[in-house]
């Protein structure tokens, strides 16, 4: 059980991306090298994985849901296959505003983007490219959303809709609530962009730039580097990763076609492989030609240590949003009254408190709130206990 993430897959046709949501999910969305191969958001489930606290315990613990492997926890989260970016999805084109509202009910972003340079701004074949031109096109697609938004409230704004009294950010919170921004998030982002709190005094360039701090940080974005098995992605990436103009952002190399390959070869008892690891052993027979390729995927994962699809995942959830992962305990430390063992992971905000906890495991648990207790320690925690990464926490509840 866990608070329901939505992680939102992007990026231009062509680029891998119905690969990696496949090989993230394991489900059959088609593949097809040509544009619109994905016209519905599809979602799947995806997992992110959380060292089991149960084995600290001497416990073997019983998931109700996901699953469980050597000590790893594999907790579901759900994964938004995004269609339809093309340049112009904000004025409407192609899938634009189909794309723009999935977009929307997604929490943070993996941008894929082909690190090869063999797939052009419209996604047709071609040979380099620089995908330097992938990242800021996305980013400006969104930007142009926001301030297409932004200024619409301005003009309501100064048009008079308001009372002599409302101040501009609680106007701009509410025509971007659809962004899940507040009041204080827009001052503290009109305080750092400086562009002072007078809308009348803003140029053109004070709107976008505050319209790309509103996006920034309402829709936080992974780089999910895909076809790194590759010499010229690895070569493009080598640049970027080094080049300070895309500090703001996180880059995870990766190869959505060595993860598939291995997760059918593990599903076929050909190879046994768990999803992330940095290995994988051959188990099954193989023909010459599956093992030259099974070869080759080692040397990839040899070079980056993974195929980087779980680390794109894992990386958008708990180091861009900071979710925390929470195991809730049980009256004899782990386990409930069904003789479960830690069945569930909740996935809960960062800076939850031990009360916020008791309201994400059900509302009345969260009326009744009395104190938690920590399971490891037996320590008493109160209301305001900030809640940390893997705790194994009993609420005690007068409900």
């Amino acid at each position: 059980m866990s608070t329901s993430y939505r992680i939102g897959l992007v990026g231009k046709p062509s680029v891998g991306k119905s690969s990696f949501f496949n090989a993230a999910t394991m489900n059959d969305v088609p593949e097809g090298a040509y544009p619109f191969t994905t016209i519905d958001p599809s979602v799947g489930e995806a997992y992110v994985r959380v060292d089991c606290a149960a084995p600290e315990f001497d416990e073997e613990c019983t998931p109700n849901v996901g699953y469980c492997t050597d000590g790893t926890r594999f907790v579901p989260t759900k994964l938004v296959d995004v269609a339809g970016l093309i340049p112009g999805a904000h004025e409407g084109n192609g899938l634009g505003n189909q794309f723009l509202s999935d977009l929307n009910e997604t929490d943070v972003l993996v941008h894929v983007v082909d690190f090869s340079g063999k797939t052009d701004a419209e996604g047709e074949a071609t040979e380099g490219h620089d995908p330097r031109d992938d990242i800021a096109f996305l980013e400006e697609e969104l930007d142009q959303w926001y301030l297409g938004v932004l200024e619409k409230g301005i003009e309501r704004y100064e048009t008079g809709y308001t009372t002599e009294d409302d101040a501009i950010e609680e106007e701009l919170a509410e025509q971007m609530s659809a962004f899940k921004t507040s009041e204080d998030e827009i001052k503290r982002l009109i305080r750092r962009t400086d562009v002072g709190f007078d809308p009348e005094e803003w140029d053109d360039d004070d709107q976008i730039e505050l319209a790309r701090e509103i996006r920034k940080e309402t829709k936080p974005m992974v780089i999910a580097a895909n076809k790194m098995d590759t010499p010229e992605a690895q070569e493009n990436y080598e640049e970027i990763a080094n080049d300070p103009e895309y500090d703001h952002l996180t880059i995870v190399p990766c190869s959505a076609h060595a993860e598939k390959a291995l997760k059918s070869a593990d599903k076929a008892g050909v190879v046994d492989y768990r999803p992330g690891d940095g290995e994988f052993e051959i188990v099954g027979d193989v023909s010459g030609d599956q093992e030259q390729g099974l070869e080759q995927i080692r040397d990839f994962l040899d070079e980056f240590g993974a195929t980087g699809v779980q680390a794109a995942l894992e990386t958008a959830l708990f180091d861009v949003l900071g979710v925390t992962p929470v195991f809730p305990g049980g009256a004899n430390g782990l386990g409930n009254e069904r003789g479960e063992v830690l069945p569930d992971c909740y996935l809960i905000p960062p800076n939850s408190t031990a009360e916020d906890f008791a309201y994400s495991l059900h509302s009345d648990i969260g009326d009744g709130f009395l104190h938690a207790i920590d399971c490891r320690t037996n320590r008493q925690l109160g209301t305001d206990y900030e809640v940390e990464s893997r705790d194994v926490i009993e609420v005690i509840t007068t409900n």
